[in-house]
C-alpha cells in the first residue's frame, strides 16, 4: 500500500477517449511514471497518444472479462506493474420506468457494473502478488437514491458503490487500496444529450483534478462538486416520505 503523497507509479486508465477518463489521463501524462490508456475506439486513443507525451493506447472492450485480463496481462509485461488502475467507462440513456428498454439495461449494466467487475478481476492477482495497488472506480451520486428517468443508469451506480465498499474490506489485507469517485453533474457528451437542468455542472477538467486529488490522499469516497455531491449523499438520511415528496415536488417545476 503506497503512503499518501508518493507517486502515482505505472497507470491504467479505463474509459479513456472521452469525458473524465480522458481529461484524468491527459492530467496526468507525465507525471505518473507510465500511463495505459484504453476504450473500445482504437483510433480516438491513437489521436490522444500523438497530442500527449507518454500515453499508450491498448484498446478493449470492458464487457469482455478474458479481452481485459489479457489487456492487463500485456501492461504488466510492458510496464512491469499496475500500480494505480481507474475505470471511467459508463453508458447513460434517459429512461422512465414505464418506458423501460431491456437491452439498453443490460448494456448499462454490462458496462457500467461488470466492465468493472473484469478489471478488479484483471489486476488484483498482479496487485495481491505485489502487496500494493489502488484500485478506482467512476461511480455518480445517481448512485445514492433513485432518480427520476434513471431507471438504467442508478442502479449500475448504487452497485458499484455497494462493490467497492466490499473491495475496501477484503483487498485491503492485501495493501490494496480502493476508492469510489462519485461526480455530480460533469460536462461530457455523456452528459449533453440531457433536456433537464444539472445544477452544479462542472467541466470535465475540474472533475480529473478533483479525483486526482482525492487520489493522492488515499479517500476511499470522492466526491464532487462538494456542495451538490454531498446534498445528493445527505438524501440517504432523510426519510423517504420527505425524499418522495421533494422529488415530486421538483418535477411539478
Amino acid at each position: 500500500m503506497r503512503e499518501p503523497g508518493e507517486g502515482l507509479g505505472n497507470v491504467w486508465v479505463i474509459g479513456a477517449s472521452s469525458g473524465i477518463g480522458e481529461h484524468f489521463a491527459r492530467l496526468i501524462d507525465g507525471e505518473a511514471a507510465r500511463v495505459a490508456i484504453s476504450a473500445r475506439s482504437g483510433d480516438k486513443l491513437e489521436k490522444i497518444r500523438s497530442e500527449t507525451q507518454s500515453l499508450v493506447p491498448f484498446p478493449v472492450d470492458v464487457t469482455s472479462a478474458d479481452a481485459m485480463a489479457e489487456v492487463a496481462g500485456a501492461i504488466e509485461t510492458q510496464f512491469g506493474s499496475i500500480d494505480l488502475a481507474v475505470i471511467c467507462s459508463g453508458l447513460w440513456k434517459v429512461m422512465p420506468a414505464d418506458q423501460l428498454d431491456l437491452a439498453s439495461m443490460h448494456a448499462a449494466m454490462d458496462v457500467n457494473f461488470f466492465g468493472a467487475v473484469n478489471l478488479v478481476n484483471a489486476v488484483v492477482p498482479g496487485m495481491k502478488a505485489r502487496r500494493r495497488g489502488h484500485i478506482v472506480i467512476v461511480a455518480s451520486v445517481a448512485g445514492y437514491r433513485g432518480l427520476p428517468q434513471a431507471a438504467a443508469y442508478g442502479p449500475t451506480k448504487a452497485a458499484l458503490m455497494n462493490f467497492a465498499e466490499t473491495l475496501k474490506i477484503d483487498l485491503e489485507p492485501f495493501g490494496i487500496d480502493v476508492s469510489i469517485v462519485n461526480p455530480g453533474f460533469v460536462d461530457t457528451p455523456m452528459t449533453r444529450q440531457n433536456r433537464f437542468a444539472m445544477p452544479g455542472m462542472i467541466s470535465a477538467d475540474q472533475a480529473a483534478r478533483s479525483m486526482l486529488a482525492g487520489i493522492r490522499r488515499r479517500k476511499f469516497a470522492i466526491l464532487f462538486p462538494w456542495l451538490f455531491a454531498n446534498t445528493v449523499r445527505l438524501a440517504n438520511l432523510v426519510p423517504n416520505p420527505l425524499f418522495f415528496w421533494g422529488i415530486r415536488r421538483m418535477l411539478r417545476r
